[in-house]
């Protein structure tokens, strides 16, 4: 097995691995019948996210991208429909998932009829895919704020911080491998919001009453 197969069965298992973490709250929600405190646009973002790198994959003819964002997308929706039915909120899910749908029929019309050149789409959609990756990445930041401020590592879970970490890893070094940046450039941000989260739990943790609970992060 050379490198860029190992990095690609790394990229596979831990980007699974990092999208399995929403099950903690589908177990919440199929026990307590409900989704109250659970954060729905995650799943429906991080979906978005999967279905436009899928399109990339599939052009740029990667198994490795294209298998772990079908898994991916999957997951989301599963956890989008088990949402949907515990959820009291069901017309602003529905109004959110339309207009969701909106953006992604209106990205895939212009990536397909618009911009037919297979370089230029190619560069376009990678790059599209990078923007809204990295400010996946990035949007917790606020979040890493309060909790220096109140010293509460609670909200945070150690395994997704684990599993970011390393699915971040993995995908910067198979971009780099295969010199791609708009591989590896959007997942550098997962690296150093994942440290900082380590730095978070390693000066607040003892400090934290309770077990940490999950709380859904943009991947």
């Amino acid at each position: 097995m050379d490198l860029t197969q190992l990095l690609s069965w790394a990229c596979i298992v831990f980007t699974v691995g990092m999208f399995s973490t929403g099950l903690t709250d589908l177990k919440k929600m199929r026990e307590s019948k409900s989704a109250d405190n659970i954060q729905f646009l995650p799943f429906l973002t991080t979906c978005l996210n999967n279905l436009g790198w899928l399109f990339y994959g599939t052009l740029k003819r990667d198994h490795t991208i294209v298998v772990v964002n079908i898994i991916g997308a999957l997951l989301q929706i599963i956890y989008i429909v088990m949402y949907f039915l515990y959820t009291k909120q069901k017309r602003l899910v529905v109004l959110q998932t339309l207009a969701a749908a909106a953006v992604l029929v209106c990205g895939w019309l212009y990536f397909t009829t618009v911009l037919t050149e297979g370089e230029a789409r190619l560069n376009q959609l990678g790059l599209t895919c990078s923007v809204v990756t990295v400010s996946m990445y990035l949007s917790p930041l606020t979040d890493l704020v309060a909790i220096i401020r109140s010293g509460n590592v609670q909200v945070l879970s150690f395994p997704l911080t684990v599993t970011t970490f390393f699915t971040s890893t993995a995908w910067v070094l198979y971009g780099l491998q295969l010199n791609d940046y708009y591989i590896m450039v959007p997942n550098t941000p997962g690296i150093f919001t994942s440290l900082i989260r380590f730095y978070l739990f390693r000066k607040f943790a003892s400090t934290s009453q309770g077990s940490p609970s999950y709380k859904p992060l943009h991947i």
